[in-house]
């Protein structure tokens, strides 16, 4: 993945100043110090010890703060990580190098730089993720939802999610003080400092991502670049790998596996396989042409992604929901989703890759002063980022099987001993435990609905931040762009 060539020696264009983003260094220390405390709460408040919510978030006037510790299984810090665990992401990432570096793959250029040339990128995500999916196949033909990483995966899950969130804090630094190396404004091995990621103050900097394409060279593993090789692994296909985790926690729990957690499984493998087939695609995506590489991507990628995105099938694994003919609707919502979000990303990309392709030699066009053509009929007539609307409108098919949630645990041996509810559904083992509604009903939607609020939250502020990048970089044809393109997600809503 070496550089194509040697740097140009094209004169980087001066910019408008960038300004700040996620309301400047008090906004980058509340994320970064908040969203991990996120994970936990997900974690912990919604689990099969107590209930989801744990049943003390039902009554905050008698809350004490021991019975909570109890109601969610906390045992100590020294509890949220463990060698296991350390040992087995390690594994996971060596592997994914190693198939990374082993398996066939194309390599293809970027964009160009804004100092000129273009970097090269290995690509193999998708045969990589087969790789790893066919072994884990295998595992599971061979010992059943027994499968020792199956277990490994659900025992620990919190330790697992803590590695992650420790990595990612230390592959942030890292790459902050690396970017010191880089000879600014240009460099001789084509090494790019962000346009917003070196404002000189250091907390932001070390967020938002100072260098913008940083690349590291491993022994035996040669050159990896560390913004895109993130991107799709290990972090994305983590986040199936723990779904088929939870598909095979509750085939252990009650001996059959939900249509409802077998739908949301196979929407998310949709979805993420088709960004693994699609690589080449994320190389022109904000997240690299533009975006610097720190804490925001590395969480992000490691943890947030992958350790929040499953909610749903841990809710399920724990508490199944059979959809029946119900199933068809939300089947429908995801179909109806994918559809825009792949025509129009085909469509941009066909557009931009070759516009007298005959699928879109027909769309109609303002020519920038920049070079670049916006396009201004079909679907990017329709709105500017009429793409993000796909997005969540399948983020919609992940929340919806989970149904009205909330559910308690509860044993049948307590004392004093009482009849379980009607609607109780019992787990294999221990003998005697079961989940029913009762009052924590509705309320466990706070968490398995979580995906689809944070979903528009963040799509609405990666399209305000994806107009600034446009007005900077097109100026007034972006002005006329968007009188002639007036909508920004939804046609005539918003």
């Amino acid at each position: 993945m070496a550089p194509n060539g040697k740097a140009s020696s094209k004169v980087v264009r001066e910019k408008q100043p960038h300004g700040y983003e996620f309301f400047g260094p008090p906004g980058a220390l509340v994320i970064s110090t908040a969203l991990p405390v996120v994970c936990y709460a997900l974690a912990f408040f919604c689990n099969d010890i107590s209930g989801c919510p744990a049943p003390s978030l039902l009554h905050p006037s008698t809350l004490t703060l021991e019975k909570l510790k109890q109601e969610v299984g906390w045992e100590g810090f020294s509890t949220l990580i463990n060698t296991k665990a350390v040992l087995a992401t390690f594994g996971y990432y060596l592997l994914s190098l190693a198939l990374n570096t082993f398996l066939p793959a194309h390599e293809v250029e970027g964009t160009e730089l804004r100092s000129g040339g273009r970097l090269k990128y290995r690509l193999n995500s998708f045969s990589s993720a087969i790789f790893i999916l066919s072994i884990l196949a295998a595992g599971t033909l061979y010992q059943g939802a027994e499968f020792p990483v199956w277990t490994f995966i659900t025992d620990n899950f919190v330790p697992l999610l803590t590695t992650n969130i420790l990595i990612s804090y230390a592959l942030a630094t890292y790459v902050y003080i690396s970017s010191f190396s880089v000879q600014h404004p240009t460099d001789p091995n084509m090494r790019e400092l962000a346009a917003g990621g070196h404002t000189g103050n250091i907390l932001y900097d070390w967020f938002i991502g100072r260098e913008l394409n940083p690349r590291v060279n491993i022994p035996i593993f040669g050159e990896v670049d560390i913004k895109s090789w993130m991107e799709l692994r290990p972090g994305m296909l983590g986040w199936i790998i723990l779904d088929f985790a939870h598909i095979m926690q509750q085939y252990r729990n009650f001996g059959r596996v939900t249509d409802s957690i077998l739908l949301i499984t196979v929407a998310q493998t949709i979805y993420t396989f088709d960004a693994l087939y699609m690589e080449p695609a994320v190389l022109t995506t904000i997240d690299i042409i533009s975006d610097g590489f720190g804490f925001m991507l590395s969480f992000g990628d490691l943890a947030w992604l992958p350790f929040t995105y499953c909610i749903q099938t841990r809710y399920l694994a724990n508490y199944p929901v059979e959809l029946g003919w119900k199933v068809l609707g939300v089947f429908a919502v995801q179909a109806i989703g994918y559809w825009i979000f792949r025509s129009t990303n085909n469509q941009k990309n066909r557009f931009r890759t070759n516009p007298n392709d005959p699928r879109v030699k027909h769309l109609k066009y303002i020519q920038t002063e920049s070079g670049s053509k916006l396009i201004t009929s079909g679907w990017w007539g329709m709105a500017r980022h009429i793409n993000y609307l796909g997005d969540w409108v399948m983020s919609w098919s992940y929340c919806l099987p989970t149904a009205v949630s909330g559910y308690l645990v509860d044993y049948s041996l307590n004392h004093p001993v009482s009849p379980a509810p009607a609607d109780a559904i019992f787990f294999n083992k221990p003998y005697g435990k079961y989940v029913y509604p009762g009052p924590a009903k509705g309320y466990g939607m706070v968490f398995t609905y979580f995906f689809m609020v944070y979903f528009a939250v963040l799509l609405i502020h990666r399209e305000r931040r994806d107009e600034e990048k446009c007005r900077r970089k097109y100026g007034k044809d972006w002005e006329k762009y968007r009188e002639l393109v007036p909508w920004r997600i939804i046609p005539y809503i918003y």
